[in-house]
């Protein structure tokens, strides 16, 4: 198999919005303990913190070794419930958010872990050559889909 890699363009350090950096990925969620729990039990990450806003409680959680990419929990008023895949080719059919991604060492191994936990894991890992990585989907407690990387080459 040829080795593909993305090639990433020159930052542009001229533009207005040079000072952009990913911070977090904000999730709806109906239980707000329960899903602060799952993570934390399920993925090993850790509360930043957490604070009320209006009828809303709000938690930053944070991977085990991250501090750089966070996930903001908003729960509380009632939420909309959200459709739930089984199916990975069925997610990638409506508009709109679809899902985060977690870079890993092995995908095969965090897998193996994520199953120990009774996590939902959404279809089997695959190889995309065309990005050099191998990808495995899972979801969260309130179907939320997430999705595993590891660079191959």
């Amino acid at each position: 198999m040829d080795k593909t890699t993305i090639q990433i363009p020159a930052k542009n350090a001229q533009s207005i919005f040079s000072s952009i950096r990913g911070a977090h990925v904000a999730l709806r969620v109906p239980d707000f303990e329960a899903s602060k729990k799952w993570y934390v039990e399920k993925l090993d990450f850790r509360v930043i913190h957490e604070w009320p806003f209006g009828d809303l409680q709000l938690a930053y959680l944070a991977p085990p070794k991250d501090d750089n990419f966070w996930i903001e929990l908003l729960a509380g008023a009632n939420p909309k419930p959200q459709n739930i895949f089984t199916d990975l080719n069925e997610s990638l059919h409506p508009a709109g958010y679809h899902h985060f991604c977690l870079n890993v060492n092995s995908v095969d191994e965090t897998l193996a872990e994520l199953k120990r936990r009774n996590v939902s894991i959404i279809g089997d890992p695959f190889d995309l050559p065309v990005i050099g990585k191998r990808l495995a989907f899972f979801a969260d407690l309130d179907g939320n889909l997430i999705e595993l990387a590891e660079t191959i080459g």
